[in-house]
């Protein structure tokens, strides 16, 4: 009977996994997030971006991550589940990759700079991209 109860916990937890990632569109973008992309307008979705071309990267709050390829085109990151409570503003990403570009699939893990507490983890979802609008 104890091998049981392991398996259906690990169903709950994976049914869990699966009912977050269907919310992610249901979770409006932060008010932060919805002023730095004011004057910006989505153009597409790609499941990676190469880093080689990101000039900055900045955390907007727990809803979005903006990578500045140039200053009219940036790509916003929608954390998996659409929200990451360890997404804050003042708090850096850490990566670690094996090719040069970062996907949906990558996981981050979210630093204070000066100390350097470590916050936890955010799955990443799909790059929106956006366009400064004319």
């Amino acid at each position: 009977m104890r091998r049981i109860i392991p398996f259906f916990a690990a169903g709950a937890l994976l049914a869990g996994c699966a009912h977050s990632g269907e919310q992610a569109t249901e979770v409006p973008l932060g008010e932060k997030a919805q002023a730095a992309l004011e004057k910006f307008e989505p153009v597409g979705t790609r499941s990676c971006i190469n880093l080689r071309t990101v000039r900055s990267t900045r955390i907007a709050d727990d809803t979005a991550i903006i990578y500045e390829v140039s200053g009219d085109r940036w790509f916003v990151n929608r954390p998996s589940g659409g929200r990451c409570s360890a997404l804050q503003p003042g708090r850096a990403l850490v990566t670690r990759l094996t090719t040069g570009n970062l996907c949906s699939v990558d996981i981050v893990r979210v630093i204070d700079p000066p100390s350097p507490m470590d916050y936890g983890s955010c799955a990443l979802g799909p790059f929106i991209e956006y366009r400064k609008k004319k």
